[in-house]
């Protein structure tokens, strides 16, 4: 089996604004084989940048595109097609998007693979540890505390058992963020676990005290409270927290996972397949294992990113959560055809079609392409 295209599709809503809501746009890729197989990834991350960087013509030997690096090459090879593009990218994208955009090729790798051996991804990385995960509803919090209480009634009416608010008005002041979770715990109710992601809005001092401060409130983890680079503030506030502290959704590589782990003492991981890929994700899972911390999926797109968080999910022992995004944007619902629905007890299955298991729906595709 050949590659004979790879397709970089950006999706834009036709109206997008400063909110940190990554489903106000998208960038998807496509693998097409010699066989008739197709392969699709998303990307989290600057979609016209991704498309650049796919599409880019040759400048020397170790600065091309990624198209022209895999066009030939056996899609069933995933290492092989994954150092292909290391070359390809090691002048200018070795990380940041140049990862991301590989992350999402990685993906529609591993679509072709599960297609091609009619399996599910999942049953390609080992006999899975689970094929079901209690979804955590993940939201922005409201712009005030009371809309925030309200958004929390409305999710735990709809059978979440895990909600989690992030970024918005987080951070304007201890007053406000104290109000914003004390909120989302009092519409969720007792019973629902209420988990925040602060934005990266604080310095380890001050997410220390309102760790102590959300610990009153019985919150499941606090993630994203520092700047990704500020290892050694995670570290000081990891082991200080009466709150398990997560992070690692801004990274790409294995080795930048492990450093979060090992020197942040991060109790939670928070791969995205989106900028890490199927294969980084469950390498970063097994190591966080190993180390005796958690993982847990981050993904704010659509049925797709979902689809390979769950099967990567369940190469990992270590998870009891998943991240599903309830934004109410058309490219969070509307890409696949699936719709991934909870059952009674709040949970998600991972899909038992080959590869992800996810069918496209070309229509929404046309109806918000922009390149």
């Amino acid at each position: 089996m050949k590659i004979t295209e790879v397709t970089a599709l950006v999706l834009r809503l036709p109206q997008v604004s400063a909110a940190c809501d990554g489903t106000q746009d998208t960038c998807l890729i496509r693998i097409d084989t010699d066989e008739g197989i197709s392969g699709w990834g998303e990307v989290d991350s600057c979609p016209t940048v991704v498309k650049a960087i796919i599409d880019a013509p040759l400048s020397h030997q170790i600065c091309n595109g990624l198209r022209n690096a895999l066009m030939g090459a056996d899609p069933l090879e995933i290492d092989d097609c994954m150092q292909r593009m290391d070359g390809a990218a090691n002048y200018y994208g070795r990380t940041a998007v140049g990862a991301h955009a590989q992350a999402g090729i990685n993906i529609a790798l591993w679509d072709i693979l599960g297609k091609a051996r009619n399996k599910p991804i999942c049953e390609l990385l080992g006999e899975p540890h689970k094929r079901r995960f209690r979804a955590y509803c993940s939201v922005l919090f409201g712009d005030t505390p009371a809309e925030t209480a309200e958004l929390a009634r409305q999710f735990a009416d709809k059978g979440f058992t895990a909600i989690k608010f992030g970024w918005g008005p987080m951070g304007q002041s201890e007053e406000n963020d104290i109000a914003l979770v004390r909120e989302a715990r009092h519409g969720a109710g007792e019973k629902v676990d209420i988990l925040v992601d602060a934005g990266q809005v604080w310095d380890w001092e001050t997410a220390l005290k309102r760790a102590h401060s959300f610990n009153e409130l019985g919150i499941f983890f606090l993630e994203e409270a520092l700047h990704p680079e500020d290892v050694e503030g995670y570290r000081r506030l990891s082991e200080q927290s009466p709150l398990p502290i997560a992070g690692g959704e801004a990274e790409a590589r294995y080795v930048d996972f492990e450093r979060l782990v090992v020197e942040g003492g991060l109790h939670w991981i928070q791969p995205d397949p989106g900028r890490c890929g199927i294969s980084h994700f469950v390498n970063a899972g097994r190591m966080a294992h190993e180390h005796g911390r958690m993982v847990v999926n981050h993904s704010f797109k659509s049925g797709i990113t979902i689809a390979a968080s769950l099967h990567a999910l369940s190469a990992s022992p270590n998870t009891e959560i998943c991240e599903f995004c309830m934004s109410d944007s058309p490219l969070r619902h509307e890409i696949t055809h699936e719709v991934f629905e909870l059952d009674d007890e709040g949970h998600v299955s991972i899909p038992d079609g080959p590869g992800l298991g996810v069918t496209i729906n070309e229509a929404t595709i046309e109806k918000y392409r922009v390149a």
